[in-house]
C-alpha cells in the first residue's frame, strides 16, 4: 500500500525543486477578494510559496462566530490565481464542498483535523474524489489516534487517490502549555514507519496558536525532516476574523523562511561529528542499562502480581501510587529533572505493570 504514491514536488501542474520543503500559506479564512489578492501578492513576491491556502468553510466549535464566506469565496481563489499564479488548496468536510471544488479547478484539498476523526466522512469524502487525481491533504485527527490517521489514508488510496500527504497539527490535550495543540512529534514518527511513502507537511500554526512560537515549531519540523510546512499568513492578523493569535505577516513568513535551516543547509564538520558520534555511543549503553533495569523491575511486578492473585488483593493500590508519584517527583526536581517528563514516563511504567498482573489474574482463573 502507498508504494504510487506521487512525489510531492510533482503533484498538480506545478514542479517543485526536491531540495526545498514545500510551502503552503495564506489566511485562515478568505474574508474578502482584496484581503486575498493583498495576501497572494506579498506571498508571491516572496518567492518562496507554493501554494495558496484558504480556508472558505469555517465551522466554528461553538457558534455565532465567523463560518467562512463558503463557495462564493472561491471565485475569489480563481480570480487570485489566474491573475498572480499561485495555485491553491481549501479545505473539505463533505461532498457538497467537493462538488464546489471540484467545478472550482481547486489546486488541491485538504482534510480537518474534525473530519479524519470520523470515518464516515472520509468514507463519503472518498467516494466523492474516485476518479480524480486531485492533491488531498490529510490533517491527523483532534486525539492522538494513529489508526484514525492512517485508516483515512487507507481510504483515500483504496479510491484511487495518488496524490496523498499528511499534515501533522498536533493534538488536543488537557495541558498542552505553552502550545494550543501538544506536538506529540513521536506519532509523525510513527506514521513515517508505517507509511513511509506519505509525505508529512507540519502546520505550526495551529500547534502554535500563538504567532510567537510559529518559527520554533517550524524549525523543529525541518530538524526531524518533514517535507513541508503550512503556515497561516494574513495582511493584518489583528483583525482577522477567525485565528487572530496565530497568524503571521507576510513579512514575518519571509523573515522565518530566510532563517529556516533546512536539511540542504545542513554542514556538520567532520570533528563536530566525531564528538556527536562519541557522545551517541554513552548514550546507548545508558539506554540498554535503561532497558536491563525495566526488565528487573517487570520480574518483581510479576512476583507481586502472582502475590496479589493467590491473596486475592486488588491490582491497583491508590494510596500507593500517589506515593510513588510524589517520590519520583521530587526525586526528579533535586535532580533538576522536568517534573512532568518523570511523570509521564511513570505513567506508563505503571499502566503496563497493571497490564501485566491483570494477564496474571486472567491467566490463573482459566486454570481453575
Amino acid at each position: 500500500m502507498y508504494s504510487d504514491i506521487e512525489n510531492i514536488h510533482k503533484w498538480g501542474s506545478w514542479d517543485i525543486s526536491n531540495s526545498k520543503p514545500l510551502i503552503i500559506a495564506g489566511p485562515c479564512s478568505a474574508e474578502s477578494e482584496q484581503q486575498v489578492f493583498d495576501t497572494a501578492k506579498k506571498l508571491k513576491a516572496n518567492g518562496k510559496v507554493d501554494i495558496f491556502r484558504s480556508g472558505i468553510w469555517k465551522p466554528r466549535t461553538r457558534p455565532g462566530q465567523f463560518e467562512g464566506i463558503g463557495h462564493r469565496a472561491l471565485e475569489w481563489l480563481q480570480n487570485m490565481r489566474d491573475e498572480i499564479g499561485l495555485p491553491f488548496v481549501i479545505e473539505v468536510a463533505n461532498t457538497s464542498h467537493v462538488e464546489h471544488a471540484l467545478a472550482a479547478s481547486a489546486d488541491a484539498l485538504w482534510i480537518g483535523a474534525r473530519t479524519t476523526v470520523n470515518p464516515f466522512y472520509v468514507q463519503e469524502i472518498a467516494e466523492a474524489l474516485k476518479g480524480t487525481d486531485i492533491p488531498l491533504l490529510v490533517k491527523n485527527p483532534i486525539h492522538s489516534d494513529l489508526g484514525l490517521w492512517i485508516g483515512a489514508f487507507e481510504r483515500f488510496d483504496k479510491s484511487g487517490i495518488k496524490n496523498l500527504a499528511a499534515v501533522h497539527r498536533g493534538f488536543y490535550a488537557s495541558n498542552s502549555a505553552p502550545y494550543r495543540n501538544d506536538p506529540k512529534w513521536e506519532l509523525s514518527f510513527d506514521l513515517r514507519r508505517l507509511a513511509p511513502n506519505i509525505p508529512i507537511i507540519c502546520d505550526p500554526s495551529h500547534i502554535a496558536g500563538n504567532s510567537a512560537l510559529v518559527e520554533q515549531i517550524a524549525q523543529v519540523a525541518m530538524d526531524i525532516q518533514m517535507d513541508g510546512l503550512m503556515i497561516e499568513v494574513h495582511p493584518n492578523p489583528k483583525q482577522a476574523l477567525s485565528d487572530a493569535d496565530q497568524q503571521l505577516t507576510p513579512e514575518q513568513l519571509d523573515s522565518l523562511l530566510q532563517g529556516l535551516v533546512t536539511k540542504s543547509k545542513y554542514v556538520t564538520p567532520l570533528e563536530l561529528q566525531n564528538i556527536i558520534s562519541k557522545q551517541r555511543k554513552i548514550l546507548d549503553n545508558l539506554d540498554s542499562q535503561v532497558v536491563e533495569l525495566l526488565e528487573k523491575r517487570m520480574n518483581i511486578v510479576d512476583e507481586l502480581g502472582h502475590i496479589k492473585a493467590d491473596n486475592k488483593a486488588g491490582i491497583f493500590q491508590m494510596e500507593r501510587w500517589f506515593d510513588l508519584l510524589k517520590q519520583r517527583g521530587d526525586q526528579a526536581r533535586d535532580l533538576g529533572l522536568n517534573e512532568d517528563f518523570i511523570n509521564d514516563l511513570f505513567q506508563i511504567i505503571h499502566k503496563y505493570s497493571v497490564e501485566h498482573q491483570t494477564g496474571i489474574y486472567q491467566g490463573l482463573r482459566g486454570e481453575e
